[in-house]
Order: C-alpha cells, then sequence, then structure tokens
C-alpha cells in the first residue's frame, strides 16, 4: 500500500514530520517497508528559459540557444522540434544524472560547438513517454527553481505492508484513523477532505440506472447511479500527481477516479459506458462457458461458482476483480453508469484463484470493504465526476441489502493486563477504541465498526488497545518458576530434534528451512498430497506436503544454478499425511546429496558423485545418533515408486517398522525438478523411533571389558538370494551373550558359487574361552548360518 505524505496529510491534521509517521506507522503494527522520495534524482534540475534560439552552423536539425537557469546565460546544443526562444522548460546542468537516459551530463562539444547540459523531455526525467519534443511549462514559471521544488515531487513516498486482516487499511483514510488514535494528529471529517458540503447522496434528476442483483451470496448489494453528458478528457493535476507518484499510470478522469477513491478510500468502483450497454445491469452467476475480454486484454472462460456484472447481452466485469474492454469508457464516453456495490469475499478470493487473475479491487474486496460506505463512497465518486466531467446526475438505485448488522463483543478492561500483558487505564482504553471508530457503551459492550471485520472477540479489542498503546512498553517480566534448580521443559520429541540437528550439522550438513506448502506437480513427483489449500498464497504452494524432499530438491536446484558443485542438504519438519478425515502431521528429517561428493583432482582423478551406500551411511549414522538400536535393524525392500529400483531401501525395526527410507531418487523424479545427474536421499520417521524406557534409575556406569576379545574367521557357501545383512543377523543371534559383533569382509562368485567370509568377535566374560568352549560357539554359528542355507565352504 503506497501513499505520500502529503496525501495522508489530506486526512490527518498533525505538524508530525516524516520519521515520526514512519516510526509510529511501524509501532502500531502497520510495517513499513520503505519510504521513497520520487523528487531526489531530480534535485539537479531547474526551471529555465530559453532567451535566444539560433541555427547551428554545422547541423540541420540543431539550434543553438540560450538559457537562462538562474545563474545567467548558457549556450546549449538542443535537437528537439518545439525549442523556441521564450519557451519555458527544465534544464539538467553539467554533472546531473539523466535518469532515463542512463548517462551523466558534461560539457561536451556537439558538432564543433560547446554545449553546456540540456533541455529534458520527460521520458529522459522519466516524468512520462513523451520524447517528441522537449517539456514545457506554463510561461509564469520561476526561473532558476529546483524543479522537484516547483513540480511538488519532494513529497515522500511511503510504502506500507499492510496484514490480511486489516482490510480498513487498505485505503489512505484508514491509515490515517489508526495514526489520529496513536495520538499524532486528528482525523479530518471527510466531507472536508473532499470539499464537500456533506455526504449525502447526490441529488439527480429522473429514476437512478437499471441495476439488480440476482445473486445475493456472491453480491448482496448493487448500488449505481447515472451522469449524462460528461466529458472525458484528462484528470485533474493534482489527482494524476497522486497517482503517478505510487506507480499507477493515469488513464483518463472516469478511470483515474475510481482508482483514486480505491486508493483513497479503499472503496473499488467501476464505470460503465451506457452508450456500450444493451439493456439494465445484473449482478448473477456466470454461466459455465461464458467468456469475457478484461481490461488486461485476455481472455477469461467462467463458470457457475463465479459472479459477473451482465447485461441482456454479455459479461461486462468479473464482479469485483475486473471490468471488460466491452464497456469500458473512452474519449467519446458521454453517459456513465458508477457501480458501487459490495462483493462477499469468499467468492471474490476463489473466482481470483480459478482465473489466475489478480487486480487491486479484488485485493480489496477479498479482505472485505466496508459494507456500510456504499451510499457515501457512491457520493463521492458521482460528486467528482460532476466536478472534472460535468454532466447531470440520475438518482440512485440501490438494489439489495448490504451485511450491517451491528456486532457487539463484551469487554474487560482487565483483560489488557492479564491478556496483553500491559496495565491501561480505563479511560485511556476508550479513548482508544473510540479512536478507532469503536462504540463503548457504559458496561463495556463494545460495537465493532463496519469496515473492522476481523474483530470477533474480546482477545481482539486487547491486541487494538495494546498495539495503540505501544508493545514496547509491555515489561519483560520472568514467568513464576519453584525456588531451587530449575527442570528442564525441553519435551523427549524437542530433545530429540535438537539432537539430530547438531549430529546432521556435524555431518557436514547444511539445514535448510523450506515452505510447508509445495505445488501439485510436485507433491505428484512423491505421490501427490493428502491436502490441499483452499485459499493459497500462490499455485506453487497449494498443496502441504506429503515428504520433505520436495523443498530440498527445489533448493538444491537453486544452488546447483548457482554453480554449487557439491549439495549436502537438511531439513528437520513436518510432512502432511491424511488419517481419515484429520491431519496427521509427521515429525521427519530429510537429507539430499547432489552434485560431486569429490571434486576432481591429481591424486582422485575425476570427480565421484554420491551412491546410495553414501545415503545408507547417513541414514545410519542419523539413526544411531537419535539413539535408535542401529544394531538390528534391517534393510529390506525398495523404498517406493519415488526411489530408483535396485538403489534404494529401507531401514527397519521389525517387518513393519520403517525408521528410514533411503538411496538414490528415481531419474523421473530427478527429471521432475529439472536436476540432472544421480541424486542420493535420505528420510529419517523420527515418529517411528522407539523412545527410550524411564526406569527411574541411573543407568550403571560403563566398566569395558577385563579380557581382550577373540576373533574368529568363518567362509560359507550361500545360496544367492542370501543378503549379508541377513547372514550377519543370524550368525550374531547364535550367542547374545557372547558374539558382540559380526561383518562381512570378503565376497566372491566362481562358476555359480557365491562364498561369504565373515569376522565374528567374541568377548569372554570373567575367564579366558577354553577350546571347548570356542569350538561350542563355532558350532552355534554354524547352525545358525545353516538355518539360511549356507554352509561352510570346504
Amino acid at each position: 500500500m503506497k501513499f505520500t505524505l502529503g496525501w495522508l496529510k489530506e486526512h490527518l491534521e498533525t505538524e508530525a514530520d516524516l520519521d515520526t509517521v514512519t516510526e509510529t506507522l511501524t509501532r502500531i503494527g502497520l510495517e513499513v517497508e520503505g519510504v521513497d522520495n520520487p523528487g531526489a534524482k531530480l534535485a539537479a534540475f531547474k526551471v529555465a528559459k530559453v532567451l535566444t534560439a539560433e541555427p547551428h552552423p554545422n547541423a540541420d536539425k540543431l539550434q543553438l540557444l540560450t538559457v537562462d537557469a538562474g545563474d545567467g546565460p548558457l549556450q546549449v546544443v538542443c535537437g528537439a522540434p518545439n525549442a523556441r526562444a521564450g519557451l519555458v522548460g527544465i534544464f539538467g546542468p553539467p554533472g546531473a544524472y539523466i535518469p532515463g537516459s542512463g548517462f551523466t551530463l558534461d560539457v561536451r562539444e556537439v558538432r564543433g560547438v560547446k554545449s553546456n547540459g540540456m533541455m529534458c523531455s520527460t521520458r529522459e526525467l522519466e516524468l512520462g513517454d513523451d520524447h517528441d519534443g522537449i517539456v514545457e511549462l506554463p510561461a509564469d514559471a520561476p526561473v532558476g527553481t529546483a524543479y522537484p521544488d516547483y513540480a511538488g515531487l519532494n513529497d515522500p513516498v511511503i510504502d506500507v505492508a499492510i496484514t490480511p486482516n486489516r482490510q480498513d487499511c487498505m485505503g489512505v483514510r484508514g491509515i490515517a484513523r489508526d495514526l489520529a488514535a496513536a495520538g499524532i494528529g486528528t482525523l479530518k471529517p471527510l466531507h472536508e477532505v473532499y470539499r464537500m458540503a456533506s455526504l449525502d447522496p447526490i441529488a439527480g434528476d429522473g429514476p437512478g440506472p437499471d441495476v439488480r442483483t440476482a445473486d445475493p451470496e456472491g453480491c448482496p448489494t448493487f448500488y449505481a447511479q447515472e451522469v449524462r453528458g460528461v466529458t472525458n478528457g484528462s484528470a485533474p493535476g493534482w489527482m494524476t500527481a497522486k497517482l503517478n507518484a505510487i506507480g499507477q499510470k493515469p488513464i483518463s478522469v472516469l478511470v483515474d477516479i475510481t482508482n483514486f477513491v480505491s486508493v483513497d478510500l479503499g472503496r473499488p468502483l467501476h464505470v460503465y459506458d451506457k452508450a456500450k450497454l444493451s439493456g439494465g445491469l445484473v449482478a448473477r452467476k456466470a454461466k459455465d462457458g461464458e467468456q469475457v475480454l478484461a481490461l488486461n486484454g485476455k481472455t477469461y472462460a467462467l463458470d457457475a461458482t463465479m459472479t459477473v456484472i451482465a447485461d441482456d447481452r454479455e459479461v461486462h466485469d468479473i464482479g469485483g476483480i475486473m471490468g471488460s474492454e466491452h464497456s469500458g469508457v473512452s474519449d467519446s464516453t458521454t453517459d456513465v453508469i458508477i457501480e458501487c456495490a459490495y462483493f462477499d469475499p469468499d467468492h471474490i478470493a476463489r473466482t481470483g484463484q480459478k482465473l489466475q487473475l489478480t487486480s487491486d479491487a479484488r485485493q480489496r474486496f477479498e479482505r472485505g470493504v466496508d459494507p456500510a460506505f456504499l451510499d457515501d463512497g457512491l457520493a463521492i465518486a458521482t460528486w467528482l465526476v460532476l466536478e472534472h466531467c460535468g454532466g447531470t446526475a440520475s438518482g440512485v438505485t440501490r438494489a439489495g441489502s448490504p451485511p450491517v448488522e451491528p456486532r457487539t463483543v463484551r469487554y474487560d478492561p482487565k483483560l489488557a493486563e492479564t491478556l496483553g500483558g500491559l496495565a491501561v487505564p480505563k479511560d485511556r482504553q476508550r479513548d482508544i477504541l473510540d479512536r478507532l471508530g469503536f462504540a463503548v457503551d457504559g458496561d463495556w459492550t463494545v460495537t465493532v465498526p463496519t469496515w473492522r471485520r476481523d474483530v470477533d472477540g474480546p482477545a481482539d479489542l486487547v491486541e487494538e488497545v495494546i498495539r495503540i498503546e505501544g508493545i514496547d512498553n509491555v515489561p519483560s517480566v520472568p514467568l513464576p518458576r519453584v525456588p531451587g534448580v530449575a527442570r528442564p521443559t525441553a519435551t523427549p520429541e524437542q530433545k530429540l530434534e535438537r539432537k539430530l540437528r547438531r549430529a546432521a550439522a556435524a555431518h557436514g550438513l547444511d539445514e535448510a528451512v523450506t515452505w510447508s506448502f509445495i505445488s501439485q506437480v510436485e507433491a505428484e513427483a512423491f505421490g501427490g498430497g493428502a491436502w490441499t489449500l483452499a485459499n493459497p498464497i500462490s499455485e506453487d504452494l497449494k498443496v502441504m506436503r506429503p515428504s520433505l524432499l520436495p523443498g530440498l530438491l527445489s533448493a538444491a536446484v537453486r544452488n546447483a544454478n548457482r554453480g554449487a558443485s557439491g549439495i549436502r542438504l537438511f531439513e528437520l519438519g513436518r510432512r502432511y499425511l491424511a488419517d481419515g478425515a484429520r491431519s496427521d502431521e509427521r515429525p521427519t528429517l530429510g537429507v539430499v546429496l547432489a552434485g560431486d561428493k569429490r571434486a576432481r583432482g591429481w591424486q582422485a582423478g575425476k570427480a565421484a558423485p554420491y551412491d546410495a551406500f553414501d545415503a545408507k551411511a547417513e541414514a545410519l549414522a542419523l539413526l544411531a545418533a537419535a539413539g535408535a538400536p542401529v544394531d538390528n535393524l534391517q534393510v529390506m525392500g525398495e523404498a517406493g515408486d519415488t526411489w530408483h529400483p535396485g538403489q534404494s531401501g529401507t531401514l527397519r525395526l521389525g517387518p513393519k517398522t520403517v525408521l528410514a527410507a533411503f538411496g538414490m531418487l528415481h531419474p523421473l523424479t530427478a527429471r521432475a525438478f529439472d536436476l540432472d545427474g544421480p541424486i542420493a536421499a535420505v528420510e529419517l520417521y523420527l515418529d517411528a523411533i522407539p523412545g527410550k524406557r524411564s526406569t527411574g534409575f541411573m543407568r550403571a556406569a560403563y566398566s569395558p571389558p577385563a579380557l581382550q576379545p577373540v576373533k574368529r574367521d568363518f567362509a560359507f557357501t550361500v545360496p544367492a538370494g542370501l543378503t549379508a545383512d541377513a547372514l550377519t543377523r543370524a550368525v550374531r543371534g547364535a550367542d547374545k551373550a557372547t558374539i558382540v559383533a559380526a561383518r562381512v569382509f570378503d565376497l566372491f562368485e566362481r562358476d555359480g558359487v557365491r562364498s561369504m567370509a565373515i569376522e565374528v568377535t567374541l568377548q569372554p566374560a570373567d575367564k579366558s574361552f577354553t577350546d571347548a568352549e570356542l569350538k561350542a560357539l563355532a558350532d552355534k554359528v554354524v547352525v545358525a548360518a545353516a538355518k539360511l542355507g549356507a554352509s561352510l565352504r570346504g
């Protein structure tokens, strides 16, 4: 939301300077995103008069001008066709930077004649698109005056970030109201701002235009007034200056009036050329397949859920979002119908999302405009049209009823302290609420103003009081605690996440924080999302993520595009599944390994990419850090359709409990995110990791074994389908008290026979093993392996 300081002061009687205004805005919750002074870039330019104009001696299309910019005559070479003696324009002296052309002026020779600067066009100064000649100012413009001072360009433009709940601040009037409540000024009466005798409806001649609403849900109220005999030219200078300052291009006085009122009062309007209509106007539901050519030049296909304004022949307006080119006003327009309607915010939001169409009107209607401002808004618009376009007004047609039922809230002033943390005197609270437009009865029944649809309970009133009084005034008070040593407050889940975050960082992984929302296409690459937002920020943030990997893959793409050769990312967050009709949020850790695992070098040779074993190693290391029983985990199966078949797997505690998925992503998955090369990934499912059992007793201190371990090697001939993991697990289970480790150290195949060699570590307890005991243990190992079809190699 942009506006100038001078524009704001037309509504707010104040002596506050720019710094005070911006500081106060941020303090009361209207964050200032930036302040720009458009006159600063033109500070070097002056109002100047051409004293003489003579032909250039060496060029037919150039002239030699003598220019007075307040410091005496200067010679300037100029090629503008309208340059002549007596013209008053804008002069750029040597050293001035030309913003529209991108260069700095200096004294230079042009065709052998020295030129001391230049007379400028509007395009060169970025004041417009005209470049056919130099700017012509009124003859009485004060020569030597800095042009920004003369043109009023030193009015700072303030850019405020309006949160979605503050629909009342989508107009300069609402922002001025908040500042008045904050105590830096007084809100001026609205009719005085517009220099009107009152805000009563403009008395008209004859009946109002033929308008009605047949869609009470989408458009419950449709007010309109006709003005006949208008002249549609350029808007007055004060209006175009305001629109230009905030980046809106003036079009014509009729269009500019609607745009100005929308920004000034947060009240969108629309003007129809009556000569282009066929019959009366009706707000109705669109018909499936109807089309409309909007003012942005695009054609939109409509459906029966959308509200439109139509005549007997065709659709003329996507209700509350954008009008059509068919009925737009032009220079030849003489009779207009001014529309001032109320559209349901939810209907506007859904229509805009479906059509992927945004506009200033949509931004205001979907947040909720003031339903009680229909008569006043129409009166102001009609008055502006009559004032600047002439003509005769008709009566007002009022179709439907605006939703203006009073809303009240029972409020206890003590809540400011108990809920907001700041003791504010009752009289001060009453004054704040009164200044914001709330009506407070003696028993503290508060009537909510029609422009504040976001207020629906006592907590909202506390927020209003505290933000105006100053959240900086809320004292910092320590929470009460029982005397003695403070007890830890972190939950086991929080402790686990902290431990994993540190472990991942220690492994050289970089933490990423991505959106919990992803696009429909990204979700489908991972089996689709269970939950789709009804009102997403954008189409790219529409589906609640079913996995953390889509966000990490998008981050990997951004890093790769910026030249990162080795990418190691992790994220701790939630994935969103469905448990029947309820949301099921699962804590998860995701890891993506992309690019080069090892850079090329004179010793290492070629660069090496990541593989499935790198992903498995990361998964096991992180699970070990989380306290999972990694020695008892089984590697089973493939991880799913998202993963590469044959190069992925799951780590399970038993056949059903999946603790992690790891491996290489399927090439189609990587291609969906525009990633080249192999991509390794891991997902740890933290909710599946078994928690530690609390026995109430301290764990016994670690006591290292007194005797050295004994190692024995076994070589088995194994069936073709037997995995190393299954064999080592079976061997460890042969005698759990004595066998402390088993690992494969050799594997070969010859003539169709497959052999695995296993190193088994035996740990004696209180005495060394005898030969008989070692033989008995060896027999147990052989028997355990035989159950899987393995036999000792001869």
